[in-house]
């Protein structure tokens, strides 16, 4: 008979801390929370007793019956009971439910934590054992009784009120008043159209371009403006040269790794996190549902050996970040590899492509600065006070940029000097128009619910999912509407105008609100603002 049981909320992580324990320990899984707050009255008892102190009543989720059975027959045969659960709320409620459930003392049953499942975070875990953290668990039942009073409450006024309505949340309606609000702002968007005037300048065998100073408010300008151009002359007046720096970004939190994955790799929140948690219980990465940017020393050490050991030294610096986010667990770790020599992890590629997003932003962290020059070339017209403007980036030393890419390309500029006389190959002047507020990425949501403190690392995803599983949110699948931009060109002296069709904002992949969604946030802010606010 095994002397240890370890119990922990997923078979999957079940499945790796196994492979470090000897042969005295037994591993089962809870497979997640094996009760919660009963959905209706059990016997007399409510399932939130608003007038005793918010005391909730608790029932057994029928599909857990037999899990419960085998963990009670493994106690039965263990002499030590491990409770190894994850280190937030969540997994604190379940480290107790498990205590209430199966008849394990609470104030003597060993609690176990570590941010990594690897075989050393685990071997110092089990030598610093500690309790059920009764206050974390009262943060955690204080968050889900919230929940339910305000889904519970709200929800069935909505069913009645709200034609399509199906529920209300404490975090999923202020969520969608934001993407309501947003929507409104570009309904009442007005357009306006201005020209904006561009050059491409030849000297000697290289060519560049270069924008005009200003903006043009109508055609007819335009045209005066280009007709003056006919006979004027063209210089470079200066060129300055500044060095600059590029620093890389801390490592991820669950939050920017969302924003990120969204943005780099167009991967949902829901996704990101699903892959995220993969890679955590085969040990891979970190524990994923973090607000925290620190680093190990271990960790710095790792990053460090494998930076000099590849790129040589002059690309390590050694950097440690201080978490922006209000209320953050500054205990907890940024998501890190949990080996950072490792490149391959899966043959899954959405986990390999998520790793390697990790990994280099980890590494990056951990390297030195980018060096630029940005070049600015104003560029002097002989009849007129206005100039043309280019400006370019040279990286002279790239730094961090070796593994985590800046996305945008450098546009490069010859070698200029003040007096040089230049060549306008064309002008054109082409009819711009002003865009609407952008709508929210799945990402920028994210960005938008923390900077606002609603939700928390472990909540995003499933918000973002709840929203459009109720049908209040979609994703947008317009490319944009086609629309005429004029354009007016100047080649020597001849003057030509042409129009082309080119496309408005395209809203595909973005969170647009349905009428249910606009109809039931408008409902809310106006009868129930403390909720939505």
């Amino acid at each position: 008979m095994a002397k240890n049981l370890v119990i922990v909320e997923s078979p999957a992580k079940a499945k790796t801390i196994d492979k470090y324990l000897k042969s005295d320990f037994t591993v089962l899984s809870s497979v997640g929370h094996i009760r919660s707050i009963a959905k209706k009255a059990v016997k007399g008892k409510p399932p939130v007793d608003i007038k005793n102190d918010f005391v909730a009543t608790y029932e057994v989720d029928p599909d857990k019956k037999k899990v419960i059975a085998q963990l009670k027959k493994a106690i039965k045969d263990s002499s030590t009971v491990w409770l190894a659960t994850d280190e937030d709320r969540e997994g604190e409620a379940i480290a107790w439910h498990l205590c209430e459930v199966l008849g394990l003392n609470v104030k003597t049953t060993n609690r176990i934590v570590f941010h990594e499942i690897t075989k050393n975070a685990i071997e110092e875990a089990l030598k610093n054992p500690r309790n059920v953290d009764m206050s974390m668990v009262e943060a955690q039942q204080a968050r889900q009784i919230l929940d339910r009073l305000v889904g519970f409450e709200l929800s069935p006024v909505v069913w009645q009120k709200v034609p399509g309505g199906k529920s209300a949340g404490r975090v999923q309606s202020p969520a969608v008043r934001l993407v309501v609000e947003r929507e409104r702002e570009i309904q009442q968007f007005s357009s306006n159209a201005i020209y904006k005037v561009s050059a491409e300048f030849q000297h000697n065998s290289d060519t560049f371009s270069s924008e005009l100073s200003r903006t043009i408010d109508t055609k007819e300008e335009a045209v005066n403006f280009l007709e003056s151009l006919k006979d004027a002359t063209f210089s470079v007046d200066s060129v300055a040269v500044t060095p600059g720096k590029r620093s890389p970004s801390a490592p991820f939190t669950t939050s920017t790794l969302q924003q990120e994955a969204n943005s780099r790799l167009g991967f949902s929140a829901k996704a990101t996190m699903a892959n995220a948690q993969k890679l955590y219980q085969n040990g891979k990465i970190t524990y994923m549902r973090t607000d925290s940017t620190n680093l190990s020393d271990l960790a710095i050490k790792q990053a460090e050996q494998f930076i000099k050991a590849t790129y040589g030294d002059k690309y390590s610096k050694r950097r440690t970040y201080k978490t922006k986010v209000a209320n953050a667990q500054e205990a907890h770790e940024a998501i890190r590899p949990t080996d950072m020599s490792i490149e391959h992890v899966s043959s899954d590629p959405y986990e390999q492509k998520l790793y390697t997003l990790i990994r280099n932003r980890t590494l990056a962290s951990q390297m030195a600065d980018a060096q630029i020059e940005k070049t600015t070339v104003k560029v002097l017209i002989s009849n007129q006070k206005d100039q043309f403007l280019s400006k370019g980036e040279v990286v002279t030393f790239d730094g961090f940029l070796k593994v985590y890419n800046a996305s945008k390309k450098d546009k490069l500029l010859p070698k200029l000097t003040g007096g040089d006389k230049l060549n306008a190959q064309e002008i054109t002047a082409k009819q711009t128009f002003s865009n609407p507020p952008a709508r929210y990425t799945e990402g920028s949501l994210v960005k938008k619910l923390e900077d606002l403190g609603i939700g928390r690392p472990s909540t995003y995803a499933t918000i973002i999912s709840t929203i459009q599983a109720r049908e209040y949110v979609v994703k947008g699948e317009s490319e944009g509407e086609e629309r005429d931009a004029t354009i007016i060109k100047l080649v020597g002296t001849k003057l030509t105008e042409s129009t082309i069709q080119e496309k408005s904002v395209s809203d595909k992949g973005k969170l647009v609100p349905t009428a249910v969604g606009m109809i039931m946030s408008d409902f809310l802010t106006q009868h129930f603002n403390q909720v939505v606010d």
